[in-house]
């Protein structure tokens, strides 16, 4: 077993030291596997970036409250009498100013993409009550000021500044029948509440002429507080309604798009994995080839084709390392922390976030890199294990 390894070493060695010798080549596989594993961390830091940004939007003590079967809130329908019985429900922490339970309302608005000023987009308006900003206590203003009860006013999350049109402080904004002014910029710390805009409640029910809200937020007690406050809501004969703690009804509505994103890179890397397999395999057959006088000759001094053929597969793992590192690289410099919008398939309006590189992705793409050299070296390496020792010394 000493003399095998010892044998794999040295050979091993031996191909890494002429790896010069063969640089075009050995390029051509490390530039094709690097261009893999760039296109499959990049694509899946969408994903990761967007998952992030609805997972972070809640925590342990939020929860919404939304009509029994709806799957988000744009499908909701509460009416003011079944809000109030859920306001009034055991288990919401409460202070001298009330409860801490919003009654909110929400629609879309079209709005252009600052990017082209052309392309429309869906964007979340909200309306709030003054106990909206209980609620989310990670909300600071961070340009302007909040809006005034019962004007047409409005206050913008810096995603939707960022990725939208028309909504720098100052600007008006058409809604409804009337002009709204921006007089706002606020922030949650990237959630997805950085993706709305925010407007009183009951002007906005105005001036839709709606009756009904969509949800109701809630900030508990304390998170164990959480059963409590449903089993009182889900037991009561009045209310059809769901209740979900907050942080768990945004990553439902990542889902379907996190599903999608990801099913897609993979699709596109496993294809473009074949075309550098393809290059691994054609580098180290010409590697192999190149080599036949020096295998013939390490052969007949007595080394065995087993390390022979270790050191190709070896060789060739180098190569997917070294790519894998360099995509890894390029994705993480050119994509994470880009920010881009879009759509939430399952509530029909713009989400902005940044792409997210996160170490799990890289060790993936490297994982994958790595899976690809060993698929281009392992024929060559059976051929370089199987090459016949008194043809190969036939052509010293």
């Amino acid at each position: 077993m000493g003399n095998w390894l010892t044998q794999v070493i040295t050979v091993t060695e031996l191909n890494l030291r002429t790896l010069r010798e063969r640089l075009g080549p050995s390029a051509v596989a490390v530039f094709g596997v690097a261009g893999v594993v760039a296109v499959f961390v990049a694509t899946l830091s969408m994903a990761a970036g967007f998952e992030k940004t609805m997972t972070s939007t809640g925590s342990p003590e939020t929860v919404i409250v939304m009509r029994g079967g709806a799957t988000s809130e744009v499908m909701s329908v509460l009416f003011r009498d079944e809000t109030r019985l859920v306001i009034d429900a055991p288990g919401i922490a409460r202070a001298s100013e009330g409860a801490a339970a919003s009654a909110e309302a929400l629609v879309g608005l079209d709005l252009p993409k600052r990017s082209t000023g052309t392309e429309v987009m869906n964007v979340p308006l909200r309306g709030v009550p003054p106990a909206g900003f209980a609620v989310r206590e990670k909300l600071k203003m961070v340009a302007g000021r909040r809006f005034e009860w019962g004007k047409n006013e409005v206050i913008v999350g810096e995603g939707a500044l960022r990725e939208l049109g028309g909504l720098d402080l100052g600007a008006k904004l058409k809604v409804g029948e009337d002009e709204w002014e921006v007089v706002g910029i606020f922030s949650t710390g990237g959630s997805a509440a950085d993706s709305e805009i925010w407007a009183d409640v009951e002007v906005l029910l105005s001036a839709y002429r709606h009756e009904a809200f969509q949800s109701v937020y809630a900030r508990l007690e304390s998170p164990e507080a959480f059963d409590k406050f449903k089993d009182a809501l889900t037991s009561n004969p009045r209310l059809n309604v769901r209740v979900l703690r907050e942080a768990l009804y945004y990553e439902e509505q990542s889902q379907m798009l996190r599903n999608l994103i990801t099913g897609l890179g993979n699709l596109v890397a496993v294809l473009m994995g074949i075309g550098a397999v393809f290059g691994a395999l054609n580098t180290m057959y010409s590697a192999v080839a190149a080599r036949t006088r020096e295998i013939a000759t390490l052969r007949a001094l007595g080394f065995q084709g087993s390390p022979l053929a270790v050191s190709v597969v070896a060789e060739s793992l180098v190569l997917g390392l070294v790519g894998g590192v360099l995509g890894g690289a390029a994705a993480y410099l050119g994509f994470n922390g880009y920010t881009a919008s879009t759509l939430n398939f399952q509530s029909f309006t713009q989400v902005a976030f940044a792409f997210a590189v996160t170490p799990q992705l890289l060790l993936q793409g490297i994982i994958y890199a790595l899976l690809m050299g060993l698929i281009g070296g392992l024929f060559p390496a059976i051929r370089a294990a199987r090459l016949p020792v008194a043809a190969a010394l036939r052509e010293l």
